[in-house]
């Protein structure tokens, strides 16, 4: 199997928390005096044990300043710096602080402003790994948490523990004329996605392209590309977005997936206008907050592109 990387990635857009990023300041994370000096004029994303986030009236982000709360950054998470404003993230029963709302992420991802979907996204994906990283998997010890929030430390053994990301791979795959989806029974009625799957260890990307492509439907891929990436906070995933030229085998579906098939242009074409609760009848996209989504519309654009050119 063949391998490039495509000349134009940025062509892969509109999907969430990809974009607008703080800036991580890394430097910052050891000095305690340039946080407590920060905090005042700090803006505060405030998520509950469940992971939403306090938003006012109308569902917006509802970020109360340091002064506001008052103190010092004390155990809240660092985030990062915009503009030189800090911002960080404190959990709901540590907050003297109350919101209309509480807005879960795929509610902000498709309603707040990319910035502010972002913040989100982060904070929610370091809540989740310091949730589940409490002891220590070596030894058992309890976890401290250190670097404004993004280094724990057994205070046990002394082994250091790291925010974890799973890398996984989405991959829009074509025989040239047709896109393969896939569905979840779990999905909603109608809805097909693209083919997705974690990446195991010793395996290239390309590998786990190939591999997870066939195990879930039983096509083989002749090549793929690498178009983009996109952070997956659900809880921790990133997933990397590929494009592949595929065999016309007809799929064969194992228990990951319920169904999958191969979808003519015209089929996606009337698809990318249809809402799943608009009363019509036919195929449903992914969202348009996912990666998914975008990798549908880039094979429909270049499908388009080459029939009208």
């Amino acid at each position: 199997m063949s391998v490039h990387t495509d000349p134009a990635p940025s062509t892969l857009t509109g999907f969430a928390f990809a974009g607008d990023p703080l800036d991580r300041a890394d430097r910052l994370r050891d000095d305690a005096e340039a946080l407590f000096r920060l905090w005042p004029q700090a803006r505060v994303i405030v998520l509950t044990r469940e992971g939403e986030a306090f938003a006012d009236a109308a569902g917006q982000l509802a970020a109360p300043s340091g002064g506001d709360l008052g103190g010092g950054p004390g155990t809240a998470i660092f985030l990062g710096l915009r503009d030189g404003v800090a911002w960080f993230a404190m959990e709901a029963d540590s907050v003297p602080f109350e919101a209309a709302q509480r807005v879960d992420l795929r509610r902000a991802a498709a309603t707040w402003p990319a910035f502010e979907a972002g913040v989100f996204a982060l904070a929610r994906a370091m809540f989740y790994w310091r949730s589940r990283n409490r002891f220590c998997g070596i030894c058992g010890g309890e976890v401290e948490f250190r670097r404004a929030g993004y280094q724990g430390r057994c205070r046990q053994c002394g082994a250091d523990h790291y925010p974890r990301v799973d890398p996984a791979v989405i991959v829009a795959v074509s025989d040239g004329e047709r896109l393969l989806l896939g569905r979840q029974s779990a999905w909603p009625a109608r809805r097909y996605s693209v083919i997705a799957g974690f990446v195991e260890p010793g395996e290239s990307l390309e590998q786990t392209v190939a591999r997870e492509v066939l195990e879930e439907t039983g096509v083989r891929v002749r090549s793929c590309r690498y178009l983009g990436a996109q952070p997956w906070p659900f809880p921790g995933a990133l997933m990397l977005g590929f494009a592949a030229e595929a065999e016309p085998d007809v799929p064969q579906v194992d228990d990951e997936l319920e169904d999958a098939r191969w979808f003519t242009f015209e089929e996606i074409a009337a698809a990318r206008d249809r809402r799943e609760n608009d009363g019509s009848e036919g195929l449903l996209l992914s969202p348009g907050i996912s990666i998914a989504r975008a990798l549908i519309d880039h094979w429909y654009a270049g499908m388009l592109s080459r029939r009208q050119g």
